[in-house]
């Protein structure tokens, strides 16, 4: 964890920001399963029927209104690869 101010018990949500990538500015809620926060996070994304996994890590962790929020950053060299739009275009 980057943020030893934020505190955690087995069971407790936590919010989390994506930010980067197909995900940018999406949320979602977690629960945790050992008192802390993932340390990256891996995205199912399906674009045009064609899916791959997404990792967002280096997560930053504060505690806002008795509230945890953790924002992901999306890792595009630990990702898989994104199919690039004009190649979709000529795949039809």
């Amino acid at each position: 964890m980057t943020n030893n101010e934020v505190t955690l018990s087995r069971g407790d949500q936590y919010v989390v920001f994506y930010t980067g990538g197909p995900y940018d500015g999406q949320t979602d809620t977690r629960i945790s399963t050992d008192g802390s926060y993932d340390e990256t996070v891996t995205v199912l994304v399906s674009l045009d029927g064609k899916e791959s996994q997404l990792v967002y890590g280096a997560p930053e962790a504060k505690s806002i209104g008795g509230s945890v929020q953790v924002h992901y950053t999306w890792d595009a060299t630990a990702s898989e690869a994104l199919e690039d739009p004009e190649e979709r275009l000529s795949d039809q």
